[in-house]
C-alpha cells in the first residue's frame, strides 16, 4: 500500500497549528485587542477579521487531537499491512518503534542543551534522567512539563505503543466499530475516575494517563480500518469537503463542553475529532495541487522533528516580539514557520539515516 499523501499533508497542518499556537500564546499571552469599531465598512471588516482570528489562533492545541487520531491510524494502517504478508514479531516491532521514537527524541534534548535563542525557563538537573527515558508522568506535577513542555506527548505515545498490540488484536477481533464504543467506553471511564470520583492533576487526563485519550487514538484505528474497507467513501468524505461541512457544525457544540464537569470527560475526542475534520478537509484542496501538496506532504512526513524542537524557539521569539501589532506578528510567523520547519527537517532525516547505517552495521553480513 502506498503512502497517503494527505494523511502527510495533514500531519503538516497539524504540526504547524501547533507551533503557531504556542508562538501566538507566547506573543499574546497578556495582549488585548484593539476596540472594536463599526464607524464604517472598512473598520467593521477589520474588526470582524481580529475577533475570528484571535479565536481561530486559541483552537490550535485541539490540532493535538488531530496528531493522536493520525497516529492511531498510520501505525493501524501500517501494522495491518504488516500482519497480511507474514504474521507480526512484535518483539521486532517495539525494536522498530524504539529506532523510530528515541533517537531523534535524544537528540531534540541536546538541541535544547546546546543551541542559542531557545527559552529556558527551567534548570537543568536530575529530572532530565526520566525525562530521557520518557517517563515524564513519574511525579507528574513536577516532569510533565519539564524543560520543554510539548515533549509531555511523548511520554503518551510511548504509553500507546506498549499496549498496541493488545489495541491491534481487539480491533481485528471486535471489527472497527465495537472496538471504537469500547476503546470509547474505557476512555471516558477512565476521564470520569480521574475527574470526578477521584479528582487528580488535571496532566493525568491530559495525557499522563494515555487511556484517557484513548478514545482519539481508538478513532484513528477504526478510520483507518473503514479506510481499508472502502477507501473511496472515506476518502471522499474526508476530501470532498463533507466532513469539513459537518466538523465546522458540530464544533460549537464541542467547545460548550469545556462548560461543565461531566461535559469535559467528551470534550477532548469531540474538539480532536472536529479539528481533523477541518484540517483534513483543508488537506484535501491542497492536494489538489502538486507543488503545495508536495511541499506539506514534505513536512508532514518529518512532522515529528519539527514537534520536538519547536517550543522553546517560539517561546524565545515570542517573547521578544510582543510589542510588535499583530500584522507584524503574522508576517514573522510565516518565515518562523519555514525556518523551523527546515530544521526539524534536517534533523531528523540526519538523525534517521545516522541511526539506519548504525543498524545495518550491526546486522551480520549473510554468507555467499
Amino acid at each position: 500500500m502506498k503512502r497517503l499523501r494527505w494523511i502527510d499533508i495533514s500531519k503538516a497542518l497539524a504540526i504547524l497549528f501547533v507551533v503557531y499556537f504556542h508562538f501566538f500564546r507566547t506573543y499574546f499571552q497578556h495582549g488585548v485587542l484593539p476596540p472594536p469599531d463599526w464607524s464604517n465598512v472598512a473598520a467593521s471588516a477589520l474588526t470582524v477579521l481580529r475577533v475570528v482570528w484571535f479565536q481561530i489562533s486559541g483552537l490550535g492545541f485541539h490540532a493535538v487531537g488531530v496528531f493522536i487520531i493520525l497516529s492511531g491510524w498510520t501505525l493501524m494502517q501500517s501494522t495491518m499491512r504488516r500482519a497480511e504478508s507474514n504474521a507480526i514479531a512484535w518483539g521486532s516491532w517495539y525494536g522498530a518503534r524504539f529506532l523510530r521514537l528515541y533517537p531523534m527524541y535524544w537528540v531534540a534534548h541536546l538541541v535544547y542543551l546546546v543551541s542559542p535563542f531557545v527559552a529556558r525557563l527551567e534548570p537543568v538537573d536530575s529530572r532530565i534522567i526520566l525525562s530521557l527515558l520518557g517517563l515524564r508522568f513519574i511525579d507528574i506535577q513536577m516532569n510533565f512539563m519539564y524543560l520543554n513542555a510539548a515533549w509531555w506527548y511523548f511520554s503518551m505515545l510511548i504509553q500507546f505503543y506498549l499496549i498496541f498490540p493488545l489495541l491491534f488484536w481487539a480491533a481485528r477481533r471486535l471489527g472497527p466499530w465495537w472496538f471504537l464504543i469500547m476503546a470509547c467506553a474505557a476512555g471516558f471511564f477512565a476521564r470520569y475516575i480521574l475527574l470526578v470520583v477521584w479528582p487528580q492533576n488535571g496532566l493525568w487526563v491530559l495525557g499522563g494517563f494515555a487511556i484517557c485519550r484513548l478514545p482519539e487514538f481508538a478513532l484513528g484505528m477504526s478510520l483507518a480500518m473503514w479506510h481499508r474497507q472502502s477507501t473511496e467513501r472515506v476518502e471522499w468524505f474526508l476530501l470532498r469537503g463533507a466532513g469539513f461541512v459537518v466538523g465546522l457544525i458540530l464544533y460549537p457544540a464541542a467547545l460548550q463542553l469545556y462548560h461543565g464537569l461531566y461535559e469535559y470527560i467528551f470534550v477532548d475526542f469531540a474538539t480532536g475529532t472536529c479539528c481533523m475534520l477541518e484540517i483534513v478537509g483543508i488537506a484535501g484542496i491542497i492536494l489538489l495541487f502538486q507543488g503545495p501538496a508536495k511541499l506539506f506532504g514534505l513536512v508532514g512526513l518529518y512532522s515529528y522533528g519539527l514537534y520536538l524542537i519547536h517550543q522553546p524557539y517560539v517561546i524565545w521569539l515570542g517573547l521578544r516580539i510582543r510589542e510588535v501589532p499583530i500584522w507584524m506578528f503574522l508576517l514573522i510567523c510565516i518565515p518562523t514557520l519555514a525556518v523551523l520547519s527546515a530544521w526539524g527537517m534536517l534533523l531528523e532525516k540526519a538523525t534517521n539515516t545516522l541511526v539506519n547505517k548504525l543498524v545495518s552495521l550491526r546486522k551480520p553480513t549473510a554468507s555467499l
